[in-house]
This record gives structure tokens, sequence and C-alpha cells, in this order.
């Protein structure tokens, strides 16, 4: 083991927690405090330099930050870290003199980017004011990607994205909207100096079970059917729907059509509910606008009948009163009793069957196995019948939300661009480059489906990579990020943060009555927080940048810092660090430093020859050892971590101090100022 380098840019980056697990790795706790100082707008750039869609994130970001969250460790729920991004989206003032002002001088190069998702469009954003001409193709009538089709606008209003998506488009990019591309030979043949595949993973998974083919007229693919809603092809959906699947986008699809006249609406997984794909919160959602989530069956076959058939089986079935092949079983609506043996027997008994029959099948519901989730030794799950009767669900129509795919049917197999077995490109995952040294992918088209968060890192990423290729340099030299490490110290007892820790449990967000938007699927659900509430919500932030750094030849070993810490962080430990094992450390700590994921902060050259042991995982950053230390051994700093990305670009206003600034491809001060 080696004493802790401060000096190492991941070193404090991965103790702030919330910024770490961020794809895009936007400073969370410096954004949230300048809500909470009322300064919206440079909170707005601070994000906007980082994610590229604040108030398209503030809506409907994943979130993974907010488990990272220290807050968390003291109190039930973490800050509402997505909820605020939108506090600072809403209560900005025009952003639009901070960022980079038009035109920029042509570098004589110019760059393809096929789909307008997130991916691409900051690839866009961060290319463009370095001079490219920047071509974005998309078969959509307007930039945004999967963000407009399959994002329902009761959670993003059209109004919103409209003004993110035209703040990269303003920057002078040339748009080639409904404009499908068909063919990547073609795009190459062309004079552009690189290519960009930022579509998407536009195929849903299908459900090829019994009845499928038969039942086809109702029952739709998740995500297509989203999207022929968002742009006004589907307005309607019968009365009793199931969605089958446990993401997002299948959280999606049953609010959404509750909204188009589903009045019993059901989500059906195969899954147990503790491990459904879909984010807790959308969960949530889901059941408060009363849609039950059923887990743990697995759909075997799509009853599909003619009414002639269905009258037959009365709306009844049991496993000794089988109801006809073509369509398993009968549903619950109200009639007469099965006639054991289906049409056949009722004909040839005389049965007379009602006058409105028709030849003409249609869907009547879905079959479903019961099963449970069994765990070997190895903590593999699968998914064992109980053995209990096969359950029927009715349904006028089906939403199928399994999962996404990619699919490149306009990318010809002779160009150089290799594809593993589930057809996804082979790429180099630093680089973002595929096996064609001209042609990058980013966002879902790169590794499969993710969420926006990770196509906007993917395509910072992607954009340094286009540029140094664009440039003849070398791919892999890329420059770390930009660090900073600053005081906060005021006096023997103020510092320049706010230090206290208090309980305070999180504000709910509110939100519009439900009666209302279920009458209307554009009525946004979710009202965000008022300035006062997004204020009381970013005090609960922990400020977890601020680290706690020790200067060892000032300490006199007085164990003040020891006493006074409120989580037994702080050891120090007779402990030889050439020898010592980090095993061996965490378990002389104070109290046991059980998670390894988080490092142990060490620092040795004591008097006593005993070495400084703190435990990050379980750190506050509170100050209190700051404050108690009479010689000032310890001290709290800010930690200010920049992404590296392409190019040259300042945001601020022409003539006064930038909020940003970053040099090219990552080289400079990042350092927020006015």
């Amino acid at each position: 083991m080696k004493p802790t380098d401060i000096a190492d840019p991941e070193y404090f980056h991965k103790v702030v927690d919330c910024q770490y697990a961020c794809p895009a790795h936007t400073p969370v706790p410096e954004y949230i405090r300048l809500i909470a100082e009322g300064r919206y707008t440079e909170a707005y750039m601070i994000n906007w330099d980082s994610n590229v869609f604040p108030g398209v994130l503030g809506r409907t970001c994943d979130r993974p930050c907010e488990p990272a969250c220290r807050r968390g460790r003291v109190e039930e729920e973490p800050v509402a870290i997505c909820r605020l991004k939108r506090v600072a989206a809403d209560n900005r003032d025009d952003v639009l003199p901070y960022m980079p002002q038009g035109p920029f001088p042509a570098n004589g190069k110019k760059v393809a980017l096929i789909g307008a998702g997130p991916a691409s469009l900051t690839v866009a954003r961060d290319l463009a004011p370095l001079g490219y001409e920047i071509h974005l193709y998309d078969e959509q009538i307007k930039g945004g990607g999967f963000m407009r089709s399959q994002i329902p606008a009761f959670r993003l209003p059209e109004s919103v994205l409209d003004e993110e998506v035209d703040y990269v488009l303003r920057l002078g990019i040339h748009t080639h909207f409904k404009h499908y591309v068909s063919s990547m030979k073609e795009m190459l043949a062309k004079d552009y100096d690189a290519i960009f595949v930022g579509t998407g993973a536009p195929r849903g998974r299908e459900l090829n079970i019994p009845g499928r083919e038969e039942g086809d007229a109702n029952i739709h693919i998740g995500i297509n059917w989203l999207a022929s809603v968002a742009f006004e092809h589907t307005d309607k959906i019968g009365k009793t729907v199931i969605v089958l699947g446990g993401g997002n986008t299948a959280m999606d699809c049953c609010r959404t059509a509750r909204r188009l006249g589903g009045e019993d609406v059901k989500v059906i997984v195969r899954s147990p509910f503790e491990t459904m794909k879909a984010s807790p919160w959308e969960k949530e959602d889901a059941m408060h606008e009363d849609i039950p989530i059923i887990d743990n069956h697995v759909p075997k076959s799509f009853v599909v009948a003619t009414d002639e058939e269905w009258s037959v089986v009365g709306g009844q079935w049991s496993a000794g009163n089988p109801a006809p092949e073509s369509y398993g079983i009968g549903d619950t609506k109200q009639g007469s009793p099965p006639y054991e043996g289906g049409v056949d027997a009722a004909s040839a008994d005389g049965v007379v069957l009602s006058a409105t029959t028709t030849e003409h099948k249609r869907l009547r519901g879905i079959l479903f196995e019961k099963v449970e989730a069994v765990y070997d030794e190895n903590g593999k799950r699968s998914l064992v019948p109980t053995g209990e009767p096969e359950v029927f669900y009715p349904a006028d129509d089906v939403l199928v939300a399994i999962g996404q795919e990619n699919a490149f049917p306009w990318i010809e197999r002779d160009l150089g661009i290799e594809f593993d077995k589930w057809d996804v490109p082979v790429l180099d995952k630093v680089t973002f480059q595929s096996t064609n040294a001209k042609v990058f992918f980013g966002g879902d088209a790169a590794f499969g489906p993710e969420n926006v968060i990770t196509a906007v890192a993917h395509g910072h990423q992607a954009a340094i990579s286009i540029d140094l290729y664009c440039r003849g340099e070398d791919l892999m030299k890329r420059l770390p990020p930009t660090v900073n490490l600053q005081s906060q110290k005021m006096g023997i007892h103020e510092w320049a943060y706010d230090s206290a820790i208090d309980h305070d449990k999180r504000y709910a967000v509110p939100q519009a009555e439900k009666a209302i938007t279920l009458r209307n699927r554009r009525q946004e659900v979710e009202l965000g927080f008022d300035r006062m509430t997004g204020y009381k919500e970013a005090e609960r932030c922990l400020n977890c940048d601020v680290q706690t750094v020790f200067f060892a030849p000032k300490c006199i070993e007085c164990d003040a810092c020891v006493d006074i810490c409120p989580t037994s962080c702080i050891t120090f430990t007779p402990f030889d660090v050439l020898s010592g094992t980090e095993a061996e450390l965490r378990e002389k700590t104070k109290v046991p430093a059980l998670n390894t994921s988080q490092d142990i902060y060490v620092a040795d050259g004591l008097k006593t020859g005993r070495i400084m042991a703190k435990d990050e995982d379980v750190c506050l950053h509170c100050g209190l050892c700051a404050e108690r230390c009479p010689t000032a051994a310890w001290d709290m700093q800010k930690f200010w971590y920049n992404v590296t990305k392409a190019g040259e670009v300042k945001y601020g206003p022409k003539g006064a101090g930038s909020f940003i600034q970053i040099t090219r491809n990552g080289n400079g001060s990042s350092q927020p100022h006015t």
C-alpha cells in the first residue's frame, strides 16, 4: 500500500459520489449551491456545458446520481438532484448571450451526423464552434430523436425539448430532416471527413408466441406505438389494455394508454416487482394512476377468436372445459357457460349460436404461466413455473415493451464496419471509433439501449475522437480532466459553504391533479419545485465536493478530529504502508471499512510513526474535523472536476467574465466565475 495521492484527478472525483455516478460527470454539488444562492442562470450553464439538455434531463433523467448521494446514508431519501436541475432550467434568465456566438471560422472539415438524438446533438454542440461544417440527418420532422418520439408529452413538454434542441441547431448546423439515410455506402461516398451514427436502438423486441400473427391488428410494439402517438397518428386505444414489459418504456406505454381511452390498463411482467428494470419513481407514477403491476407472469399465447367461437365459450374457461385450439381460452365478460368440446361439439349438438357472430378473428387477451424467481449458489436467477393453473387476462389491445435492439439494415456489410453476434458495432470503448476509421458510433447505437445522459456522455467523447481524427492526431492522446482544489476557510469557524448537517426529509415534487392529467396527454404531470422549495431541497446537499484535505506535518496527534467525527471515519493507527495491505488496514480502522468500492485516505509522515486513515465511504464532509483541529492540519477544499471536451469554447457574455472556459481538448481552466 502507498499513501494517497490526492493529486490524482480521479481520487477526489470518486469521492464526489453523485458526480462520479453521472455518465456525463456533471458537477452536481456546484450547481446545487448556485441554486441555493438563487443563481439559476449560472447553474443552468454549468449543466449545459456538461449534459447539454438541463430542462429535458431535469424531467426525464434516469437519475444514476441519486442512489449514490451521501444524503441517502443519513436520511431515507437522497437529494432530488434531477428535479433541482429543472429548478435551474425553469428559473434561469435568457442564456443565449452566454452560449457560443457564431458564425464560426470554418476549418474546412465536414462531419455527417446520422440520427438527431442526444448523442448526435452533443457531437454537433461540441464540434460546431470549432469550425466544423455539421450535417445532421434524421427521418423525423424535428431534432430530438427518441427524446421526441418515445418520451410522452406529459413527462416532457414539446416546448422544452424544442428550445434545448434549438440551442444546438442555432450554432449553424445544416439539418436534413424528413430524410431517411438508407445506405452507409452512399454516405461514405460523399465528401465527409467523418461520420457519426447516433440512430439509437430503433427496433422493439418481438414476442413470438402462438396467436401473434392472428392478433396483429391489436398487438403493438411499444416504442413504435409511442412514436405514433407522439406524431398524432394514433389517438385512441381499446378500453382493456395489457402492457407487457417491466422497463421505463412499459411505464410510458401504460400511462399513455390511460390517456387515450384505456379504462382497465395493466402492466404484466415476467420478473419479480423488485427486480423490474423500470425506475422506482416510474413504477410509483404508474400505480398512482391506478395501473396495477402484476409480476411473475410469463405470456404463453395470445388468445384470438371469432365472435362465434367466443359466444360458445361464454366468457369462462377451466382446465376441464378447454376452448377451441384456435384461441385457447375465454375472457371474463358475462355470458353463457362454456360448452365442453368447443364450437364443433356445440354445432353437432344443435347449439344455436349468436346472430351477431362473424368469421373475423380478433384479440381477446393473453394466457399466462405463473412463475417464481429461483436463485442458484452464484446468484443467477431462473424463472421457474409454480405449477399453478394458467391465468387469462382479457385485452382489447396489447402493447409489447419487452426491450429494444440495435438495427442497422442500412449499413452494408462490405464497408469494413464489423458487428458482433448481437448486431452491435465493434467499437473502441474509449474513442467510439468503429473498425472503419472514418465512422464513429454513440448513444444506444453504440452498445445497446441506455438513456439520455449516457448518450450525451458518448457524444462528448466521440466529438473529441472526431476532432483528433480530422486533425490527424492520435485518438488515444486524450487530455485528462481539468481539476482544482480551493480552500473554503474564511475564519476559525467559518466556511465558504454551508457545512451544517441537518436531518431534513426530501421535499415532494408537486403534481397536477390526476383527473386533469388523465384527460389530456399533453398536460405535464410534474409541476416542479417553486423557488423556495427548490432552495430547501438544495440545502439538503452535503457538499461532498468539499474535501477533507490532511497535512501531516501540521498534525500534533491530539485526536481531537477523531473525537468530534460523527461517523467515526478517522483513525490514527500504527501501520506500515510499505508492507501492509489494504485489507489489513480496513480491519484496523475505528469502524471496519467494509465498502471496498470507496477508498481509504491514507497519510503518513506523523511524528509518532502512526498513519492517518479516513474511510471516504462514510465521511459526510461536515468539516467538524477542520473546525476542531488546533493546528489547521485539516482543511476543507472545494474540488472542481470538469470532463475533457473537444475544442475551444467559451461560454459567457462578450466582454464579460465567462461562466465556463474550455480550451482545445480540455487543456485549461474550467473553474466557474463571474
